[in-house]
């Protein structure tokens, strides 16, 4: 059965092949084959890495189930040099993770959806708000533009 995901990029390391961070973006949107691509977006590292991001976020179809779709990701991570093991938040060829699925809330051992910290997130929820703006949190039951909203007004609290 076709389900549709909401998968978020970033990378702040340069590939050998592909070049600076949105290049490799790029290259791995086309391995993925979205049906809506983000414009790429730059942010601020979250955590250690003294890096910039290159951030977008993509839909796509796909017949995988969520630790299917997971274990294809890191295989193209790692097809992009990525390594396990590292420090948290350390820089980076490429990240890819999964934001939401059709299928509402999934949760394991190694995967839980929607992403546990996109809410939070400035550079998943500005370009999730430019490819799908009508999802809905399935906890929450908030649309990305009204979770940016949420996320804006507390930060102007601060």
């Amino acid at each position: 059965m076709r389900t549709s995901y909401i998968i978020a990029l970033g990378s702040n390391r340069r590939h050998p092949r592909h070049g600076a961070p949105a290049r490799v973006l790029t290259a791995a949107m086309a391995m993925l084959d979205p049906v809506a691509c983000s414009r790429i977006i730059a942010s601020r590292p979250i955590g250690p890495s003294l890096r910039a991001y290159a951030n977008a976020v993509i839909l796509i179809d796909s017949d995988l189930t969520p630790p299917a779709l997971l274990q294809h990701l890191k295989g193209i991570e790692r097809d992009f040099g990525r390594r396990t093991g590292g420090q948290r938040w350390s820089a980076r060829v490429l990240d890819l993770d999964i934001i939401l699925w059709s299928g509402g809330v999934w949760a394991d051992a190694k995967l839980i959806i929607p992403h546990p910290a996109y809410r939070q997130r400035r550079f998943v929820l500005g370009p999730l708000c430019e490819i799908a703006p009508w999802w809905r949190d399935p906890l929450t039951h908030f649309s990305p533009p009204q979770q940016k909203a949420r996320l804006d007004r507390k930060r102007a609290h601060v």
